[in-house]
């Protein structure tokens, strides 16, 4: 499962959850090419674009608009495997947001994790990694109620999320949102995420097991690295473009490095769901992001950083990205 969206232990939790609806189940797992056999194999992953195709037809045929929120709150801490084993040992909320940075990846790679102080508060975010075809809610509100109820469960009540954060307009479930969550949940946010207090982050764990940390730390390490060696072309190009930041080759320059020709390199992703421009535009996009929550770098800077000659070109990119001026999500550092 080197380049799964979701482990398929995972879709199992969801298709039980889906078969107490009354769905048609298998008719659902057909739009990925899966059957009901298929779930019992927990080393396999859903790969991308089948989990987009599973993820539209269990909306459709559930008629459940917040099946993102139920989907979240089945997604205990015992259903994660190793990396939940690590964050449940783990010495502070800190360490654990460290951990999900790292391992996130063993579970998902729909989203990634940032996180950034800002006055007293810990701002931890699960920015997408790949456009989700209109189901960036879904997806986003069954991630981070997952986290928070696995921050809630290794905390015990000592540290409590300030409040929830999505991009998307507030849907009219929103309510609902809110209940589930038991914090503030706000809605139309330049980013998506989570609000903690910085205060609360090195407070020690009750479940804290150092040496058990340690050995799943390690295990998750040795499975990220197998995984790295065998991950998708897709995934193994836009690490390519991470590494660079700046200057970003050509497709040319990307299909010698790999020992393909560019038809062999365009037609390969195209057969992941992708291609070489929609990585490098999100490659740039995740980057600009950074540059500009740092707050370091001009909006001009960060266009030349990014490869931009001129700045005009970055912002309508910019906006074509996310439908915002870059000047209007440039962050300042705090000032203490």
């Amino acid at each position: 499962m080197h380049n799964a969206a979701l482990p398929l232990h995972y879709v199992r939790l969801i298709a039980d959850m889906l078969s107490g609806m009354g769905v048609n189940v298998p008719e659902v797992l057909a739009a990925a090419d899966l059957q009901m056999a298929d779930l019992a194999d927990g080393h396999r992953g859903l790969g991308f674009v089948p989990f987009l195709k599973l993820m539209h037809a269990a909306l459709g045929a559930a008629k459940e608009p917040a099946l993102g929120l139920l989907v979240g709150e089945r997604l205990r801490i015992n259903t994660h495997g190793r990396l939940g084993y690590a964050a449940l040992s783990s010495s502070t909320l800190r360490q654990v947001v460290s951990l999900l940075e790292s391992f996130l990846p063993l579970r998902t790679t729909l989203v990634t994790v940032t996180q950034r102080v800002q006055g007293d508060e810990v701002w931890v975010g699960f920015p997408v990694a790949r456009p989700l075809d209109g189901l960036d809610l879904v997806v986003s509100e069954a991630i981070l109620l997952t986290i928070k109820n696995l921050i809630d469960q290794i905390t015990l009540g000592t540290c409590q999320v300030r409040r929830v954060c999505f991009k998307q307009v507030e849907p009219a479930y929103a309510d609902l949102a809110r209940d589930m969550f038991g914090c503030e949940v706000r809605y139309s946010q330049d980013w998506c995420g989570l609000v903690l207090p910085d205060a609360a982050m090195d407070l020690p764990l009750s479940s804290a097991d150092p040496a058990s940390f340690d050995d799943a730390a390690r295990l998750c390490r040795e499975e990220l690295d197998k995984r790295d060696v065998n991950a998708a072309l897709s995934i193994q190009v836009r690490r390519n473009l991470l590494t660079r930041q700046h200057g970003f080759p050509s497709l040319q320059v990307v299909a010698r490095q790999f020992h393909l020709t560019p038809r062999t390199l365009h037609r390969r992703l195209v057969a992941e769901g992708t291609s070489f421009q929609q990585i490098l535009d999100e490659v740039r996009e995740h980057l600009a992001m950074q540059y500009l929550q740092a707050g370091k770098l001009s909006v001009q800077e960060i266009a030349y950083t990014l490869g931009y000659n001129d700045p005009a070109n970055f912002r309508r990119a910019f906006k074509r990205w996310t439908g915002r001026a870059p000047s209007t999500l440039l962050i300042r550092p705090c000032k203490n």
